[in-house]
């Protein structure tokens, strides 16, 4: 071999496999993490998705000696903290808390600065907060049931809130409609809290949200549970029946609450990262705090939440295409 040819060689060895002869994807994985981790909260402080953010960050930190920060980015439906995270190097240093509109956004917005299916990879599904039929608790409206006949004996003259067009309220609803055969009228609000207070005050009618959200009115007795939407009943809301129970089969809708990084990260890196967030999942102090919002714990392989990811995918997909859903 020449010198010139033996010198490439020697190049393109040492640039696959770093100076001790390992490849550097390894070399990275086994010495990650070695400097500050950001993770990045596409919303406003406050809420189950910066809590989540915050408590795992602090978890990662205490079991790996490194400082981990929550930078929150919110707007434009989670797209700009989104969009960060794409751009960011796949490195493992850059992790998303992605939600429920990330399986959504590509199909309500027209385009995106990032490819929602290639420039993410998925590391692990943290839990989901089921989403529940609400009323005023002097609704007429005591079951599913007379929700439905409501609905039917007058097309689109009863109001539900959501949080605004495309929110996870409008795609409950949205799919419970076309599923139901139903019509309703929409009144959308700048988020839940709103909503919810015109709820209890008597300015809609119904409403589908996330647990978190409507427990402290019911608990406070201004709101009124009808219908879970999970396939089983849940611990959080044992006296209430699913919606599928109580009249419409194969309805289910959950938020749901997800660790991501840019794609190209090693998967050393990401399979070192879903251990560690499993392990902190199954800590009694974090299944308490899980509970306390109101969310149910996952966990689980980083394979498990990319087909989960996929399914939910195909449902909005569907449901944004036959409702002419767009953003605000």
């Amino acid at each position: 071999m020449s010198l010139k040819k033996f010198g490439i060689f020697l190049v393109i060895t040492i640039s696959i496999y770093g100076s001790i002869g390992q490849p550097i994807f390894a070399q990275t994985a086994s010495t990650y993490p070695d400097k500050p981790i950001t993770i990045v909260v596409p919303y406003p402080p406050g809420g189950f998705n910066d809590t989540l953010g915050r408590i795992v960050g602090k978890k990662l930190s205490d079991a790996w000696g490194v400082t981990v920060l929550v930078e929150n980015k919110p707007g434009a439906g989670t797209t700009i903290g989104t969009n960060f995270v794409a751009r960011s190097a796949p490195d493992g240093y850059t992790i998303l808390v992605a939600q429920f509109p990330f399986a959504a956004n590509p199909f309500i917005y027209k385009s995106l600065p990032y490819d929602s299916n290639k420039a993410f990879l998925p590391i692990v599904l943290a839990g989901r907060a089921p989403m529940v039929l609400v009323v005023n608790e002097n609704s007429k409206i005591k079951t599913l049931s007379d929700l439905l006949t409501a609905a039917k004996k007058s097309p689109g003259k009863i109001d539900y809130g959501s949080s605004g067009s495309g929110s996870s309220e409008h795609l409950a609803m949205a799919l419970f409609e076309n599923m139901a055969n139903v019509s309703l009228n929409q009144v959308p609000y700048k988020g839940s809290t709103p909503l919810l207070t015109d709820l209890a005050g008597g300015q809609v009618e119904v409403a589908f949200d996330v647990f978190p959200m409507v427990r402290p009115f019911i608990q406070s007795g201004k709101i009124r549970p009808v219908a879970i939407a999970t396939d089983s009943r849940s611990p959080l809301l044992p006296q209430v029946p699913t919606v599928a129970e109580a009249g419409l089969k194969g309805y289910e809708v959950s938020s749901w609450h997800g660790f991501m990084v840019p794609a190209g990260t090693p998967s050393a890196i990401v399979d070192k990262l879903n251990k560690q967030i499993n392990v902190i999942l199954l800590q009694d102090d974090i299944k308490k705090t899980f509970n306390d919002q109101g969310v149910v714990p996952d966990g689980g392989t980083a394979g498990q939440f990319e087909v989960f990811i996929r399914k939910q995918m195909e449902v909005w997909k569907k449901v944004v295409s036959q409702a002419g859903i767009a953003p605000e």
